[in-house]
């Protein structure tokens, strides 16, 4: 009978917390979901840019929620959890965005608005004149983006496991698929625009939860000292201290700045930077965004109380670190809305990423292979589809990968989505470069990150020999130099064969839409 009677309260904690979870996930969904106005034509930037009328606060809310996802706001502390100090870097990078999205994306933003240019493989189709190097950066964008989506599963998976959930279990199954695939079906009649409505519903609950986690932290745990004090002798015999070693310098540099320079080039950031009203306006929210960066540093905090509070997770499960928190500090009627407000973190950029990633598949790749007499309202009725197939994709990658796994693949996509920095970053202050040199450069590039990755066990950096020392470096830094180095090295000889260059319609014309020479008419 006691054993029974502990099984009953059990079950009543886990209905409680899931209660309540449950209720906090739909009512974020249901005030972001929104329909295009009724006296609007469907078109491509009216659905994914949401008519580039993005005023300052909502660019910011916009791009604050989609660059830091869920799962930032669960790995960045599971690896101070886990290894200390070195997960610092993540908080260098994010506050290098603010002056690198200044220096780029107005930019970026002008020629794409001049030109009514959509996706990033539009800018560079008509920067460069070419197909190939298009195509290549939309596969880019498509496929390095899809691990980086999964990881939205992932953490949203954490959340429900800290809850009862099974790994394994077919109500984990169906509450991921049903959440994901039915909240791309209700985000996809306002497009953008339930988005933003979603991002102010996840700035209020992210600070509302910060704020209850870290009252609770002080209460049961003492001042942030003694929290720290506590870590540290934890850290210390696990052999993670808090400090970073001496000679791993050059590895939290180069983290730092390729991580950055990585988080420009994913479609979900550049999205919402061409959705913004004007230049002023996206360089005004952009002074704000290191507010979002104070709050990650926060929940980089929650990862040490964790350590301090004596939480246990599973080998290679430190993402579970800050629900375990939630659940050993939090009461039950308060765990259930803390973990919903970590899970709703990941649905907004979830959403966004698949967005992005269907309008670069439906533009760049099916308009122009395989329709190119396309309307803009086949267009906008033809991102259904894969949006649909990008979230469930998503969920099947996530429940069938392990999470080493998932983390190991996102790896190489950071490598492969920085190889087109020099297409878009570079092409915006010279033209100095051949696009046959690019796209060459590029394959360079995802080539050799790609060696380098598997060759050293999915580790993030190699040691590269500077002088009589080995200096650890960023493999995604490494493929980028390479990248740029061919580009560079070919681009004279190119010119001197006599090679034409392609033309860059965002000076000498009018950008228009036309199908590659190679195409498939479908019957």
């Amino acid at each position: 009978m006691p054993h029974s009677s502990s099984r009953t309260e059990g079950d009543i904690i886990s209905q409680t917390i899931g209660v309540s979870f449950a209720l906090v996930v739909c009512c974020a969904v249901v005030i972001g979901v929104r329909r295009a106005p009724r006296d609007e034509l469907p078109h491509p930037a009216h659905w994914a840019l949401g008519s580039r009328g993005l005023g300052t606060a909502t660019t910011c809310l916009l791009l604050g929620g989609t660059i830091y996802t869920s799962y930032t706001y669960l790995a960045i502390p599971g690896l101070m959890f886990g290894t200390g100090g070195l997960a610092l870097y993540a908080l260098v990078y994010t506050m290098f965005l603010s002056p690198l999205i200044m220096m780029l994306l107005p930019r970026l933003r002008e020629v794409a608005a001049e030109h009514d240019l959509i996706t990033l493989a539009d800018y560079v189709r008509a920067r460069h004149g070419s197909h190939p190097l298009a195509l290549a950066t939309a596969l880019t964008g498509i496929v390095a983006t899809m691990p980086y989506l999964g990881l939205q599963v992932v953490g949203t998976a954490a959340v429900l496991r800290s809850m009862g959930s099974a790994s394994d279990s077919m109500a984990r199954c169906v509450a991921l698929t049903m959440l994901f695939v039915g909240l791309a079906l209700l985000a996809h009649p306002g497009g953008l625009r339930s988005c933003v409505r979603m991002s102010l519903v996840k700035a209020v609950l992210l600070s509302g939860a910060a704020i209850a986690l870290l009252t609770l932290t002080m209460i049961r745990l003492g001042s942030p000292g003694h929290v720290f004090d506590l870590a540290d002798r934890r850290s210390a015999a696990m052999g993670h201290p808090f400090t970073i070693p001496a000679h791993s310098f050059t590895a939290y540099a180069t983290l730092a700045v390729g991580s950055a320079l990585a988080q420009l080039m994913y479609p979900q950031a550049l999205t919402v930077a061409l959705a913004s009203r004007s230049k002023q306006s996206l360089q005004a929210a952009t002074t704000f965004l290191p507010a979002w960066s104070m709050t990650l540093g926060l929940w980089a905090f929650f990862g040490v109380a964790a350590l301090a509070a004596g939480v246990h997770t599973p080998v290679g499960h430190g993402e579970l670190a800050v629900p375990g928190l939630i659940r050993h500090l939090a009461p039950d009627w308060l765990a259930g809305p803390l973990l919903g407000a970590l899970a709703v973190a990941g649905l907004l950029p979830a959403v966004v990423m698949a967005m992005s990633m269907s309008m670069l598949f439906v533009r760049n790749i099916y308009v122009e292979y395989f329709n190119p007499t396309a309307t803009p309202k086949h267009e906008v009725r033809a991102t259904r589809g894969p949006v649909l197939a990008i979230m469930a994709g998503a969920v099947v990658f996530a429940l069938f990968m392990k999470p080493q796994d998932a983390v190991n693949l996102h790896l190489l996509g950071c490598v492969w989505i920085l190889q087109i920095l020099p297409a878009v970053a570079v092409s915006l202050f010279t033209r100095w470069f051949h696009q046959r040199a690019l796209f060459t450069g590029w394959a360079v590039g995802v080539l050799a990150g790609t060696g380098l990755i598997g060759l050293h066990g999915f580790s993030l950096v190699v040691n590269i020999p500077i002088g009589p020392v080995e200096a650890p470096v960023y493999v995604a830094v490494i493929a980028l130099a390479l990248n740029l180095a061919v580009a560079a090295a070919l681009t004279p000889i190119l010119d001197a064969l006599g090679i034409p260059r392609g033309k860059d319609c965002t000076v000498d014309g009018r950008c228009e839409r036309r199908g590659s020479k190679i195409t498939f008419v479908l019957r």
